[in-house]
């Protein structure tokens, strides 16, 4: 017998205010986590030890964001940045994990700037079989969260290993047999994308601006571009098209993300993003990528930016960054190290895309009942 129930008479709500932090120096040294509204969770760490909200792996919480309507299982201490945060706690003896994961299968889409807990999603109504087979469906899919858990680790400890080795070989400065010239001497030219406004249309050429940039993979999502027509693109300099071996690097706002094209799709690219191409005959392009990645170079962004709210570094910024590389040979080897690394990171990114997908069809065909 499955019963089809509202959400709001499954949980009650508390309001976040006795949980508010109110300092705003954040140090990862400190103990209790920060967490403000919307789909990145984590601000940092506080050491604020008053008012903070006692969940725990025998008494969780639902966090619930009533502006985006993003929710996660917190099982942790903590304390809020946001007014728009409600920690959610079941009654009527429900299962709370199974109430968590019927959440997981709602598609609400919030219209407007407005709290949407109380008027909308509250309402929503979840089926309510037996306790026993609520027991059944979480064993299911706790299974499979704890292998997307488990793979997320993975990946987040091998980006670490990529980035310790990266930044140890790339420590070059004062080596010997390694040249320090200016970025801009090295490539055979830095430019940006078109600066007038780009005609839309239905289909055409993708159109990809900083937003559609992967910050972590350093890769472009081409799912949600804008497209321009064909004759657009035909009319653009070839300077300010990409092509396989070039580089983008981001220099507005999220400045200093590098992206390596790696074949020859068509696409054109917003002004705010820059391209390299680079001259393989004094630095292989795969070679320019990593080095863009490193954190000798992201220092020398951060310097170099410049403006209000969006920082940007310029063009002739970008050009004289110091660019320190060694002979020809010594780049394939490090590339081909760090590419190795690289190539794991996007094995295990793969697998885990799989993994969500699987749990997404099993715990919608576990939570579809008549």
């Amino acid at each position: 017998m499955v019963e089809w129930k509202k959400l709001g008479e499954q949980l009650d709500y508390e309001q976040p205010t006795p949980y508010l932090v109110k300092s705003t120096e954040y140090d990862n040294s400190f103990d209790v986590p920060v967490l403000t509204a919307g789909h990145s969770l984590l601000l940092g760490y506080t050491n604020e030890k008053e008012g903070v909200f006692k969940a725990s792996k025998d008494n969780p919480t639902i966090i619930f964001d009533d502006f985006t309507t993003s929710f996660h299982w917190i099982d942790f201490e903590f304390k809020v940045k946001s007014s728009a945060m409600k920690m959610l706690r079941p009654k009527n003896g429900v299962n709370f994990r199974y109430v968590y994961y019927s959440m997981c299968g709602i598609n609400f889409i919030p219209s407007g700037h407005q709290r949407h807990w109380i008027s909308k999603y509250s309402h929503f109504q979840i089926p309510i079989p037996s306790l026993s087979e609520q027991t059944r469906i979480v064993s299911i899919l706790d299974t499979f969260t704890a292998s997307i858990d488990n793979l997320k680790k993975q990946i987040a400890e091998r980006r670490k290993q990529y980035e310790y080795e990266r930044d140890q070989l790339l420590d070059l400065e004062g080596k010997e047999g390694v040249e320090m010239k200016k970025l801009g001497e090295c490539v055979l030219f830095i430019t940006d994308g078109d600066h007038q406004p780009p005609p839309k249309s239905s289909e055409g050429i993708p159109f990809v601006t900083i937003s559609d940039i992967e910050k972590l993979s350093h890769t472009i999502d081409f799912s949600n571009t804008f497209f321009v027509p064909q004759e657009y693109y035909n009319s653009l300099k070839s300077d300010k098209k990409a092509k396989k071996g070039d580089v983008l690097y981001t220099v507005t706002g999220s400045f200093g993300i590098p992206v390596l094209i790696e074949d020859n799709r068509e696409f054109c690219f917003q002004r705010h993003i820059a391209l390299i191409r680079p001259n393989n005959t004094i630095a292989l392009s795969r070679y320019i990528y990593h080095w863009l990645c490193s954190n000798y170079a992201k220092k020398q962004g951060e310097e170099k930016a410049s403006g209000g709210a969006q920082k940007t570094v310029s063009l002739n910024s970008l050009r004289s960054f110091r660019f320190y590389y060694p002979p020809l040979q010594a780049q394939s080897r490090i590339v081909s190290i760090l590419d190795t690394f690289e190539a794991s990171i996007a094995n295990l990114e793969a697998q885990l895309k799989l993994r969500e997908k699987q749990y997404e069809y099993y715990r919608n065909q576990l939570l579809t009942f008549e």
